[in-house]
């Protein structure tokens, strides 16, 4: 070995390459992204048939048409609570469009907590009950909120997991009704 820094440096330099390499074949492969998207994006959205709190009947087929907002979430829930306004907000501005429809899933949650929190802020958009959490698990949510648009031809276009605020409502919204 007449030269032993060059074979050092240059072994140093094939492990720099080498982790180089790796690195680049990693990028994007975070193992919590697949958690942040939707497995539903681009197909059919479920079929649901729910109740509301008033006890009328709230369906996928009811809401055939339109653009859909679905929102899971329930009073405990600090997200959904800081979300609140945002909904509020953004209902604000659609409930007299024909084509615009959002509806609030409550899951893990009780009847009284829920109609009490509704009542106390005033959210007039449609909330229904989950029984058995058949909607939370069909949509397949892992937490609470979850936010899913569906365009009118039914399919999931959008999707967010974590609170919502008003353009990332309004981009789901202008996503669905592009898809059509």
């Amino acid at each position: 070995m007449k030269h032993p820094a060059r074979w050092i440096a240059g072994s140093v330099a094939a492990v720099v390459v080498v982790l180089g390499v790796i690195l680049a074949i990693n990028v994007g492969n975070d193992p919590q992204a697949d958690q942040l998207r939707s497995r539903l994006l681009d197909k059919p959205a479920p079929a649901f048939e729910l109740k509301a709190l008033d006890g009328t009947p709230v369906s996928s087929a009811s809401l055939a048409g339109k653009t859909v907002i679905v929102n899971f979430w329930n009073t405990w829930c600090v997200p959904c609570r800081n979300e609140l306004p945002a909904l509020q907000k953004f209902w604000k501005a659609h409930q007299s469009d024909g084509d615009v429809a959002m509806i609030g899933i409550v899951r893990d949650d009780n009847a009284s907590d829920v109609k009490k929190y509704v009542r106390q802020h005033g959210i007039d958009w449609t909330i229904a009950f989950d029984p058995g959490s058949k909607a939370a698990l069909d949509f397949a949510t892992t937490a609470q909120p979850e936010t899913f648009a569906i365009s009118p031809s039914g399919r999931i276009v959008g999707y967010q997991l974590s609170e919502m605020n008003v353009a990332g409502l309004e981009a789901l919204t202008q996503t669905a009704r592009n898809v059509g």
